[in-house]
Protein backbone atom coordinates (compact mmCIF):
# COMPACT_ATOMS: atom_id res chain seq x y z
CA UNK A 1 0.00 0.00 0.00
CA UNK A 2 1.10 3.33 -0.73
CA UNK A 3 0.66 6.72 2.14
CA UNK A 4 -2.95 6.89 0.52
CA UNK A 5 -3.53 3.23 1.49
CA UNK A 6 -4.10 2.50 -1.65
CA UNK A 7 -2.62 -0.56 -3.79
CA UNK A 8 0.20 0.32 -5.52
CA UNK A 9 -0.21 -0.97 -9.20
CA UNK A 10 3.11 -2.25 -9.26
CA UNK A 11 2.95 -4.40 -6.06
CA UNK A 12 0.34 -6.31 -7.83
CA UNK A 13 3.69 -7.58 -10.33
CA UNK A 14 5.86 -8.12 -7.70
CA UNK A 15 4.35 -11.65 -7.21
CA UNK A 16 5.18 -14.34 -5.04
CA UNK A 17 8.09 -16.78 -4.04
CA UNK A 18 7.61 -18.86 -6.70
CA UNK A 19 7.32 -15.60 -9.32
CA UNK A 20 10.49 -14.69 -8.17
CA UNK A 21 12.32 -18.08 -9.16
CA UNK A 22 10.82 -17.71 -12.20
CA UNK A 23 12.19 -14.47 -12.89
CA UNK A 24 15.40 -15.93 -12.17
CA UNK A 25 14.94 -19.09 -14.38
CA UNK A 26 13.78 -16.31 -16.98
CA UNK A 27 16.86 -14.41 -16.78
CA UNK A 28 19.28 -17.22 -16.58
CA UNK A 29 17.50 -18.84 -19.83
CA UNK A 30 17.82 -15.33 -21.60
CA UNK A 31 21.54 -14.84 -21.13
CA UNK A 32 22.47 -18.64 -22.32
CA UNK A 33 20.09 -17.61 -25.33
CA UNK A 34 21.91 -14.50 -25.95
CA UNK A 35 25.00 -15.83 -25.50
CA UNK A 36 24.51 -19.00 -28.18
CA UNK A 37 23.03 -16.54 -30.45
CA UNK A 38 26.09 -14.30 -30.77
CA UNK A 39 23.85 -10.87 -29.66
CA UNK A 40 25.60 -10.34 -26.83
CA UNK A 41 29.45 -10.96 -26.69
CA UNK A 42 30.55 -14.20 -24.81
CA UNK A 43 32.83 -12.55 -22.49
CA UNK A 44 29.93 -9.57 -21.26
CA UNK A 45 27.61 -12.56 -21.56
CA UNK A 46 29.82 -14.77 -18.58
CA UNK A 47 30.04 -10.95 -16.82
CA UNK A 48 26.60 -11.04 -16.92
CA UNK A 49 25.47 -14.65 -15.63
CA UNK A 50 28.23 -13.17 -12.79
CA UNK A 51 25.95 -11.04 -12.02
CA UNK A 52 22.34 -13.05 -11.88
CA UNK A 53 24.16 -15.31 -9.32
CA UNK A 54 25.18 -12.51 -7.12
CA UNK A 55 21.48 -10.99 -7.61
CA UNK A 56 20.05 -14.69 -6.88
CA UNK A 57 22.32 -15.39 -3.49
CA UNK A 58 21.24 -11.97 -2.47
CA UNK A 59 17.80 -12.61 -3.00
CA UNK A 60 17.95 -15.86 -1.35
CA UNK A 61 19.81 -14.05 2.14
CA UNK A 62 17.20 -10.94 1.92
CA UNK A 63 14.10 -11.79 1.39
CA UNK A 64 12.79 -8.50 1.34
CA UNK A 65 14.88 -7.61 -1.53
CA UNK A 66 12.84 -10.50 -3.80
CA UNK A 67 10.74 -9.16 -6.63
CA UNK A 68 9.31 -10.54 -10.38
CA UNK A 69 9.24 -6.64 -11.35
CA UNK A 70 12.16 -6.80 -13.90
CA UNK A 71 12.64 -3.39 -13.37
CA UNK A 72 13.79 -3.94 -9.89
CA UNK A 73 15.60 -6.78 -10.61
CA UNK A 74 17.54 -5.11 -13.45
CA UNK A 75 18.50 -1.97 -10.91
CA UNK A 76 20.27 -4.67 -8.54
CA UNK A 77 22.05 -6.46 -11.60
CA UNK A 78 23.23 -2.87 -12.63
CA UNK A 79 24.89 -2.44 -9.22
CA UNK A 80 26.61 -5.85 -9.08
CA UNK A 81 27.35 -6.58 -12.77
CA UNK A 82 27.69 -2.76 -14.22
CA UNK A 83 25.74 -0.86 -17.20
CA UNK A 84 26.60 -3.57 -19.69
CA UNK A 85 24.04 -5.97 -17.62
CA UNK A 86 21.56 -4.24 -19.24
CA UNK A 87 22.14 -6.27 -22.31
CA UNK A 88 20.06 -8.70 -20.57
CA UNK A 89 17.04 -7.31 -21.57
CA UNK A 90 17.65 -7.39 -25.23
CA UNK A 91 14.78 -8.13 -27.20
CA UNK A 92 12.28 -8.27 -24.31
CA UNK A 93 9.72 -6.35 -22.56
CA UNK A 94 8.57 -6.23 -19.10
CA UNK A 95 5.21 -7.98 -21.15
CA UNK A 96 6.61 -11.29 -22.44
CA UNK A 97 8.15 -11.59 -19.21
CA UNK A 98 5.33 -10.94 -17.12
CA UNK A 99 3.22 -13.78 -20.06
CA UNK A 100 5.97 -16.15 -19.07
CA UNK A 101 6.10 -15.69 -15.35
CA UNK A 102 2.18 -16.17 -15.43
CA UNK A 103 2.46 -19.41 -17.59
CA UNK A 104 5.34 -20.74 -15.25
CA UNK A 105 2.79 -20.31 -12.51
CA UNK A 106 0.03 -22.07 -14.21
CA UNK A 107 1.45 -24.95 -14.79
CA UNK A 108 2.87 -25.25 -11.64
CA UNK A 109 -0.12 -24.80 -10.04
CA UNK A 110 -1.96 -27.23 -12.43
CA UNK A 111 0.56 -30.02 -11.66
CA UNK A 112 -0.18 -29.90 -8.18
CA UNK A 113 -3.68 -29.73 -8.68
CA UNK A 114 -3.58 -33.26 -10.43
CA UNK A 115 -1.17 -34.55 -8.20
CA UNK A 116 -4.06 -33.14 -5.34
CA UNK A 117 -6.95 -34.71 -7.32
CA UNK A 118 -5.54 -38.15 -8.21
CA UNK A 119 -4.82 -38.61 -4.65
CA UNK A 120 -8.57 -38.00 -4.17
CA UNK A 121 -9.46 -40.25 -6.92
CA UNK A 122 -7.40 -43.23 -5.65
CA UNK A 123 -8.98 -42.77 -2.41
CA UNK A 124 -12.61 -43.09 -3.86
CA UNK A 125 -11.60 -46.07 -5.88
CA UNK A 126 -10.17 -47.92 -2.47
CA UNK A 127 -13.67 -46.89 -0.84
CA UNK A 128 -15.66 -47.90 -3.59
CA UNK A 129 -13.68 -51.06 -3.48
CA UNK A 130 -15.04 -51.80 -0.19
CA UNK A 131 -19.13 -50.78 -1.21
CA UNK A 132 -19.48 -53.14 -4.45
CA UNK A 133 -22.37 -54.93 -2.60
CA UNK A 134 -23.01 -51.93 -0.25
CA UNK A 135 -26.89 -51.34 -1.23
CA UNK A 136 -28.13 -47.72 -0.92
CA UNK A 137 -31.01 -45.75 -1.83
CA UNK A 138 -30.75 -43.31 -4.58
CA UNK A 139 -32.39 -39.49 -5.03
CA UNK A 140 -33.81 -37.61 -8.01
CA UNK A 141 -35.50 -34.30 -7.27
CA UNK A 142 -33.96 -35.20 -3.19
CA UNK A 143 -36.96 -37.98 -3.12
CA UNK A 144 -35.44 -41.59 -2.80
CA UNK A 145 -36.26 -42.51 -6.18
CA UNK A 146 -34.67 -46.44 -6.75
CA UNK A 147 -31.67 -48.25 -5.12
CA UNK A 148 -28.25 -48.58 -6.17
CA UNK A 149 -24.83 -49.47 -4.31
CA UNK A 150 -22.84 -47.11 -2.73
CA UNK A 151 -20.02 -48.20 -5.14
CA UNK A 152 -21.79 -47.07 -8.03
CA UNK A 153 -22.52 -43.91 -6.54
CA UNK A 154 -18.70 -43.44 -5.81
CA UNK A 155 -17.95 -44.42 -9.99
CA UNK A 156 -20.35 -41.76 -11.01
CA UNK A 157 -18.67 -38.89 -9.04
CA UNK A 158 -15.18 -40.71 -9.73
CA UNK A 159 -15.65 -41.09 -13.56
CA UNK A 160 -16.45 -37.10 -13.70
CA UNK A 161 -13.40 -36.05 -11.15
CA UNK A 162 -11.60 -37.91 -14.52
CA UNK A 163 -13.18 -35.40 -16.73
CA UNK A 164 -11.75 -33.10 -14.70
CA UNK A 165 -8.47 -34.40 -15.18
CA UNK A 166 -8.48 -34.38 -18.39
CA UNK A 167 -9.81 -31.19 -18.78
CA UNK A 168 -6.72 -29.99 -16.87
CA UNK A 169 -4.02 -32.00 -19.03
CA UNK A 170 -5.44 -30.44 -22.18
CA UNK A 171 -5.42 -26.81 -20.53
CA UNK A 172 -1.87 -27.99 -19.37
CA UNK A 173 -0.83 -28.60 -22.96
CA UNK A 174 -1.72 -25.46 -24.01
CA UNK A 175 -0.39 -23.69 -21.21
CA UNK A 176 2.97 -24.96 -21.85
CA UNK A 177 4.00 -22.99 -24.63
CA UNK A 178 6.36 -20.14 -24.53
CA UNK A 179 5.89 -16.70 -25.06
CA UNK A 180 8.95 -14.86 -23.95
CA UNK A 181 10.53 -13.04 -26.63
CA UNK A 182 7.64 -11.80 -28.03
CA UNK A 183 8.81 -8.31 -26.51
CA UNK A 184 5.46 -6.25 -26.03
CA UNK A 185 3.69 -7.43 -28.91
CA UNK A 186 5.79 -7.28 -32.05
CA UNK A 187 9.06 -9.20 -31.33
CA UNK A 188 12.10 -6.88 -31.40
CA UNK A 189 15.11 -6.34 -34.42
CA UNK A 190 16.87 -8.75 -32.78
CA UNK A 191 17.43 -12.23 -33.78
CA UNK A 192 16.19 -14.20 -30.65
CA UNK A 193 16.25 -17.79 -30.71
CA UNK A 194 12.65 -18.57 -28.90
CA UNK A 195 12.63 -22.34 -29.23
CA UNK A 196 15.88 -22.12 -27.37
CA UNK A 197 14.11 -20.28 -24.80
CA UNK A 198 11.65 -22.67 -24.91
CA UNK A 199 13.60 -25.73 -23.68
CA UNK A 200 15.49 -23.78 -21.08
CA UNK A 201 12.24 -23.60 -19.79
CA UNK A 202 10.45 -26.23 -19.88
CA UNK A 203 8.03 -25.44 -22.48
CA UNK A 204 6.57 -27.48 -25.64
CA UNK A 205 6.58 -25.50 -27.87
CA UNK A 206 5.76 -21.21 -28.61
CA UNK A 207 2.61 -18.93 -28.88
CA UNK A 208 4.18 -17.84 -31.95
CA UNK A 209 1.92 -14.81 -32.78
CA UNK A 210 3.95 -12.30 -30.36
CA UNK A 211 0.39 -9.98 -29.97
CA UNK A 212 -1.22 -13.05 -29.02
CA UNK A 213 1.54 -14.26 -26.78
CA UNK A 214 0.70 -11.58 -24.42
CA UNK A 215 -2.52 -10.11 -25.55
CA UNK A 216 -4.95 -12.87 -26.12
CA UNK A 217 -3.63 -16.21 -25.02
CA UNK A 218 -3.11 -15.73 -21.49
CA UNK A 219 -6.63 -14.67 -21.32
CA UNK A 220 -7.91 -18.11 -22.33
CA UNK A 221 -5.09 -20.03 -20.87
CA UNK A 222 -6.21 -18.53 -17.44
CA UNK A 223 -9.74 -19.05 -18.37
CA UNK A 224 -9.89 -22.65 -19.41
CA UNK A 225 -7.88 -23.52 -16.19
CA UNK A 226 -10.58 -21.64 -14.04
CA UNK A 227 -13.22 -23.17 -16.30
CA UNK A 228 -12.06 -26.76 -15.03
CA UNK A 229 -11.46 -25.97 -11.86
CA UNK A 230 -15.02 -24.13 -11.24
CA UNK A 231 -16.30 -27.30 -12.57
CA UNK A 232 -14.54 -29.78 -10.02
CA UNK A 233 -15.90 -27.27 -7.52
CA UNK A 234 -19.17 -27.78 -8.03
CA UNK A 235 -18.80 -31.85 -8.78
CA UNK A 236 -17.49 -31.64 -4.76
CA UNK A 237 -20.37 -29.03 -3.36
CA UNK A 238 -22.48 -31.48 -4.89
CA UNK A 239 -21.03 -34.75 -3.25
CA UNK A 240 -21.09 -32.06 0.08
CA UNK A 241 -24.85 -32.01 -0.03
CA UNK A 242 -25.12 -35.89 -1.01
CA UNK A 243 -24.01 -36.95 2.51
CA UNK A 244 -24.71 -33.71 4.05
CA UNK A 245 -28.64 -34.61 3.57
CA UNK A 246 -28.63 -38.04 5.91
CA UNK A 247 -27.74 -35.80 8.72
CA UNK A 248 -31.48 -34.67 8.82
CA UNK A 249 -32.25 -38.12 9.60
CA UNK A 250 -32.05 -38.91 13.63
CA UNK A 251 -29.78 -42.47 12.67
CA UNK A 252 -28.10 -41.49 8.81
CA UNK A 253 -27.04 -44.53 7.18
CA UNK A 254 -23.92 -42.31 5.60
CA UNK A 255 -21.88 -40.34 7.63
CA UNK A 256 -18.73 -38.87 9.21
CA UNK A 257 -16.20 -40.48 11.39
CA UNK A 258 -16.11 -38.46 14.99
CA UNK A 259 -13.17 -36.89 15.27
CA UNK A 260 -11.16 -34.45 13.57
CA UNK A 261 -13.99 -34.05 10.71
CA UNK A 262 -17.40 -33.71 13.26
CA UNK A 263 -17.55 -30.80 15.77
CA UNK A 264 -19.70 -31.22 18.90
CA UNK A 265 -22.27 -29.01 19.41
CA UNK A 266 -21.16 -26.26 22.49
CA UNK A 267 -24.66 -26.58 24.12
CA UNK A 268 -26.27 -29.48 22.79
CA UNK A 269 -24.10 -32.77 23.55
CA UNK A 270 -25.57 -35.07 21.45
CA UNK A 271 -25.28 -32.95 18.54
CA UNK A 272 -22.38 -34.07 16.49
CA UNK A 273 -21.88 -31.71 13.52
CA UNK A 274 -20.50 -32.57 9.76
CA UNK A 275 -18.24 -29.41 10.29
CA UNK A 276 -15.78 -30.74 7.42
CA UNK A 277 -18.43 -31.11 4.95
CA UNK A 278 -19.59 -27.59 5.85
CA UNK A 279 -16.27 -26.60 4.89
CA UNK A 280 -15.95 -28.71 2.03
CA UNK A 281 -19.13 -27.19 0.22
CA UNK A 282 -18.73 -23.92 1.78
CA UNK A 283 -14.64 -23.91 0.33
CA UNK A 284 -16.16 -25.05 -2.64
CA UNK A 285 -18.33 -22.11 -2.92
CA UNK A 286 -15.51 -19.70 -2.69
CA UNK A 287 -13.55 -21.47 -5.05
CA UNK A 288 -16.19 -21.03 -8.00
CA UNK A 289 -16.52 -17.53 -7.01
CA UNK A 290 -12.40 -17.42 -7.09
CA UNK A 291 -12.25 -18.81 -10.48
CA UNK A 292 -15.16 -16.44 -11.59
CA UNK A 293 -13.22 -13.32 -10.27
CA UNK A 294 -10.78 -14.72 -13.48
CA UNK A 295 -13.59 -14.28 -15.98
CA UNK A 296 -15.00 -10.79 -14.49
CA UNK A 297 -11.40 -9.52 -14.23
CA UNK A 298 -10.61 -10.67 -17.99
CA UNK A 299 -14.50 -10.04 -19.40
CA UNK A 300 -14.89 -6.83 -21.36
CA UNK A 301 -10.86 -5.44 -21.46
CA UNK A 302 -9.40 -4.12 -24.26
CA UNK A 303 -6.35 -6.09 -25.45
CA UNK A 304 -2.89 -4.95 -23.50
CA UNK A 305 -5.03 -4.15 -20.61
CA UNK A 306 -3.40 -4.16 -16.79
CA UNK A 307 -6.38 -6.15 -15.56
CA UNK A 308 -6.27 -9.36 -16.62
CA UNK A 309 -1.96 -9.66 -16.68
CA UNK A 310 -1.14 -11.23 -13.25
CA UNK A 311 1.73 -13.22 -12.35
CA UNK A 312 -0.54 -16.03 -11.01
CA UNK A 313 -3.74 -15.51 -12.81
CA UNK A 314 -5.41 -18.44 -11.49
CA UNK A 315 -4.21 -19.58 -7.68
CA UNK A 316 -3.77 -22.70 -6.59
CA UNK A 317 -4.39 -22.48 -3.17
CA UNK A 318 -7.71 -22.68 -2.42
CA UNK A 319 -8.48 -25.74 -5.01
CA UNK A 320 -5.53 -27.46 -3.66
CA UNK A 321 -7.40 -27.28 0.00
CA UNK A 322 -10.51 -28.28 -1.32
CA UNK A 323 -9.26 -31.47 -2.63
CA UNK A 324 -7.02 -31.94 0.43
CA UNK A 325 -10.33 -31.66 2.53
CA UNK A 326 -11.84 -34.04 0.10
CA UNK A 327 -9.05 -36.41 0.43
CA UNK A 328 -9.73 -36.09 4.69
CA UNK A 329 -13.85 -36.84 4.16
CA UNK A 330 -12.90 -40.05 1.81
CA UNK A 331 -11.13 -41.40 4.52
CA UNK A 332 -13.14 -40.58 6.91
CA UNK A 333 -16.53 -41.69 5.58
CA UNK A 334 -18.66 -44.25 7.48
CA UNK A 335 -21.19 -46.25 5.48
CA UNK A 336 -24.31 -48.00 8.20
CA UNK A 337 -25.04 -51.11 5.47
CA UNK A 338 -28.11 -52.14 7.34
CA UNK A 339 -29.05 -48.94 7.61
CA UNK A 340 -29.11 -48.17 4.06
CA UNK A 341 -30.95 -51.40 3.18
CA UNK A 342 -33.35 -50.67 5.80
CA UNK A 343 -33.75 -46.74 4.22
CA UNK A 344 -34.23 -48.66 0.39
CA UNK A 345 -37.11 -51.05 2.48
CA UNK A 346 -38.67 -48.90 4.29
CA UNK A 347 -39.91 -46.40 1.07
CA UNK A 348 -41.17 -48.08 -2.29
CA UNK A 349 -38.14 -47.66 -4.93
CA UNK A 350 -38.30 -51.01 -6.29
CA UNK A 351 -41.22 -50.63 -7.55
CA UNK A 352 -39.83 -49.58 -11.22
CA UNK A 353 -39.28 -53.27 -10.85
CA UNK A 354 -42.79 -54.49 -11.07
CA UNK A 355 -44.21 -53.03 -13.84
CA UNK A 356 -40.49 -53.85 -15.84
CA UNK A 357 -40.94 -57.78 -14.66
CA UNK A 358 -44.86 -57.84 -15.66
CA UNK A 359 -44.00 -56.37 -18.92
CA UNK A 360 -40.88 -58.86 -19.57
CA UNK A 361 -42.20 -62.26 -17.50
CA UNK A 362 -45.92 -61.81 -18.97
CA UNK A 363 -46.08 -59.07 -22.01
CA UNK A 364 -47.92 -56.50 -19.82
CA UNK A 365 -47.61 -53.33 -21.81
CA UNK A 366 -45.21 -50.59 -19.63
CA UNK A 367 -47.68 -48.28 -19.25
CA UNK A 368 -50.12 -50.43 -17.65
CA UNK A 369 -47.61 -51.98 -15.02
CA UNK A 370 -46.60 -48.44 -14.36
CA UNK A 371 -49.69 -47.43 -13.55
CA UNK A 372 -50.74 -50.64 -11.08
CA UNK A 373 -47.32 -49.92 -8.92
CA UNK A 374 -48.31 -46.38 -9.04
CA UNK A 375 -51.91 -47.60 -7.35
CA UNK A 376 -49.96 -50.07 -5.19
CA UNK A 377 -47.44 -47.70 -4.17
CA UNK A 378 -50.52 -45.50 -2.87
CA UNK A 379 -52.57 -48.36 -1.15
CA UNK A 380 -49.46 -48.84 0.94
CA UNK A 381 -48.42 -45.65 1.26
CA UNK A 382 -52.12 -45.09 3.05
CA UNK A 383 -52.07 -48.09 5.12
CA UNK A 384 -48.90 -46.97 6.69
CA UNK A 385 -47.03 -50.27 5.05
CA UNK A 386 -43.60 -50.97 3.48
CA UNK A 387 -43.85 -52.56 0.07
CA UNK A 388 -42.44 -55.67 0.95
CA UNK A 389 -45.03 -55.50 4.19
CA UNK A 390 -48.16 -55.37 1.21
CA UNK A 391 -49.20 -59.53 0.90
CA UNK A 392 -49.54 -61.20 -2.40
CA UNK A 393 -53.04 -61.50 -1.91
CA UNK A 394 -53.54 -57.47 -1.96
CA UNK A 395 -51.98 -57.11 -4.76
CA UNK A 396 -53.20 -59.51 -7.23
CA UNK A 397 -56.57 -57.90 -5.99
CA UNK A 398 -55.25 -54.33 -6.94
CA UNK A 399 -54.16 -55.75 -9.89
CA UNK A 400 -57.04 -57.53 -10.97
CA UNK A 401 -59.40 -54.51 -10.42
CA UNK A 402 -57.58 -52.22 -12.13
CA UNK A 403 -56.89 -54.20 -15.07
CA UNK A 404 -59.61 -56.74 -15.00
CA UNK A 405 -57.54 -59.51 -15.27
CA UNK A 406 -55.76 -62.08 -13.24
CA UNK A 407 -52.44 -61.22 -11.82
CA UNK A 408 -49.99 -62.41 -14.26
CA UNK A 409 -46.86 -62.98 -11.24
CA UNK A 410 -46.47 -66.16 -8.86
CA UNK A 411 -45.85 -65.01 -4.62
CA UNK A 412 -42.28 -65.91 -5.28
CA UNK A 413 -41.77 -63.48 -8.07
CA UNK A 414 -43.81 -60.84 -6.60
CA UNK A 415 -41.44 -61.01 -3.61
CA UNK A 416 -38.11 -61.93 -5.65
CA UNK A 417 -38.37 -58.75 -8.01
CA UNK A 418 -39.49 -55.95 -4.78
CA UNK A 419 -36.53 -56.98 -3.14
CA UNK A 420 -33.86 -54.56 -3.69
CA UNK A 421 -30.78 -57.40 -4.34
CA UNK A 422 -32.67 -58.19 -7.14
CA UNK A 423 -33.40 -54.93 -8.54
CA UNK A 424 -29.44 -53.57 -8.00
CA UNK A 425 -28.15 -56.53 -9.27
CA UNK A 426 -30.16 -57.56 -11.65
CA UNK A 427 -29.39 -54.57 -14.00
CA UNK A 428 -28.50 -55.57 -17.37
CA UNK A 429 -27.26 -52.31 -18.95
CA UNK A 430 -24.02 -51.10 -19.24
CA UNK A 431 -23.16 -48.28 -16.40
CA UNK A 432 -25.42 -49.96 -14.21
CA UNK A 433 -24.97 -51.00 -10.51
CA UNK A 434 -24.63 -54.87 -11.00
CA UNK A 435 -21.27 -56.80 -9.66
CA UNK A 436 -20.02 -57.56 -13.22
CA UNK A 437 -20.46 -53.98 -14.29
CA UNK A 438 -18.84 -52.24 -10.84
CA UNK A 439 -15.60 -54.20 -11.45
CA UNK A 440 -15.36 -53.21 -15.07
CA UNK A 441 -15.52 -49.39 -14.28
CA UNK A 442 -13.41 -49.99 -11.65
CA UNK A 443 -10.76 -51.44 -13.46
CA UNK A 444 -11.59 -48.73 -16.12
CA UNK A 445 -11.05 -46.15 -13.27
CA UNK A 446 -8.16 -47.88 -12.06
CA UNK A 447 -6.56 -47.28 -16.06
CA UNK A 448 -7.28 -44.21 -16.26
CA UNK A 449 -5.90 -43.20 -12.92
CA UNK A 450 -2.37 -44.59 -13.33
CA UNK A 451 -2.36 -43.24 -17.14
CA UNK A 452 -2.99 -40.11 -15.32
CA UNK A 453 -0.24 -40.62 -12.35
CA UNK A 454 2.18 -41.65 -15.58
CA UNK A 455 1.24 -38.56 -17.14
CA UNK A 456 2.00 -36.13 -13.60
CA UNK A 457 5.43 -38.36 -13.44
CA UNK A 458 6.10 -37.37 -16.99
CA UNK A 459 5.44 -33.89 -16.91
CA UNK A 460 7.98 -33.66 -13.61
CA UNK A 461 9.93 -35.16 -15.16
CA UNK A 462 10.48 -33.13 -18.49
CA UNK A 463 10.73 -29.93 -16.35
CA UNK A 464 13.19 -31.41 -13.96
CA UNK A 465 15.21 -32.12 -17.29
CA UNK A 466 14.76 -28.54 -18.51
CA UNK A 467 16.04 -26.83 -15.34
CA UNK A 468 18.76 -29.20 -14.78
CA UNK A 469 19.77 -28.20 -18.49
CA UNK A 470 19.36 -24.92 -17.81
CA UNK A 471 21.61 -25.07 -14.60
CA UNK A 472 24.48 -26.94 -16.29
CA UNK A 473 24.86 -24.26 -19.45
CA UNK A 474 23.97 -21.07 -16.71
CA UNK A 475 27.08 -22.55 -14.70
CA UNK A 476 28.98 -22.46 -17.43
CA UNK A 477 28.86 -19.36 -18.68
CA UNK A 478 28.92 -17.96 -15.34
CA UNK A 479 32.18 -20.04 -14.34
CA UNK A 480 33.51 -18.47 -18.09
CA UNK A 481 33.62 -14.99 -16.76
CA UNK A 482 36.87 -13.78 -14.89
CA UNK A 483 37.01 -13.37 -10.82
Amino acid sequence: MNHTGAMDINEVFRGGARSVEFLDQINKASIVMLDGAGIVPHAVAGRIAKGIAQVIAQERASPRQRSADYLDYEHRLLAVAGPDASRLHTGRSRQDIASTIARMNLRDGLLKVCEALAIARDKLLVLAERHQETIIPAYTHGVQAQPTTFAHYLLALGSALGRQAERLQQAYRRVNQNPLGAAALATSSFPLDRERLAVLLGFEGLVENAYDANHFAPVDSSLEVAGALSIAAIQLGQFAQDIHAQYSDPVPWLMLATGELTGVSSIMPQKRNPAALEQLRAQASMMVGDMQTVFLIAHNTRSGMFDYRMYDPVPSARPLQVFKLFQQILDGIVVNEERALAEVKADYSTTTEIADALLQRADVPFRVGHHFASKLTDYGRAKGLKLHEISYSEAALIYEADTRQVFPLREHEFEEIISPEYMVFGRKGIGGPQLAEVKRMLAQERTKLSADLAWLKDRGEDLARAEAGLETAFTALAGSSPA
